[in-house]
């Protein structure tokens, strides 16, 4: 997945596309009509999802993916029970708001893409070799927050030497 994201191109996301979402219409009629906020809506006998469930349907399934994700990474940092069990409780509650929260200044962070894949590669190797050499706990954090940091010094050198261009 680090090698695919460093290399990989922009994509263009396109949501009908989602398989949660594609499993749902097969089974469930959709309208594309809103219904006063409502969730379900009822034509004739039939009663039909409105695109405002299909949001919630895409956006739930995408923390549960997250969550899923994201055990990986937690076991890389440590393997007590309490902390992945924690940590995961906490990446569902807590990721669709930091995404919000951050979604503004991602265009901000030319190298945070590169800096993510560098910590995934890190992260798979570091488990791959955890049967015969155990990296501390706490070298592990250092790197990935240096890497993170580095890429957000890196950016805003970059922002700041284009704005003197006047790019």
């Amino acid at each position: 997945t680090g090698i695919k994201m460093g290399v990989q191109k922009e994509t263009h996301i396109e949501p009908e596309n989602n398989i949660i979402l594609r499993i749902f219409k097969k089974f469930f009629p959709v309208t594309t009509q809103y219904d006063e906020g409502h969730f379900f809506t009822k034509k004739g006998a039939k009663r039909y999802a409105t695109p405002m469930f299909i949001v919630l349907l895409v956006v739930e399934s995408s923390d549960l993916v997250f969550a899923v994700d994201s055990i990986p990474a937690i076991i890389a940092v440590t393997r007590n029970p309490f902390i992945v069990f924690t940590s995961n409780i906490f990446a569902i509650l807590g990721l669709r708001a930091l995404y919000f929260a951050l979604a503004s200044f991602v265009d901000r962070f030319y190298y945070l893409k590169h800096a993510l894949s560098v910590i995934l590669v890190y992260v798979g190797v570091k488990m791959l070799v955890s049967h015969f050499y155990k990296i501390p706990t706490g070298l592990s954090l250092l790197i990935i927050i240096l890497l993170l940091t580095l890429a957000v010094i890196c950016s805003m050198l970059k922002e700041t030497k284009e704005k003197r261009k006047g790019v």
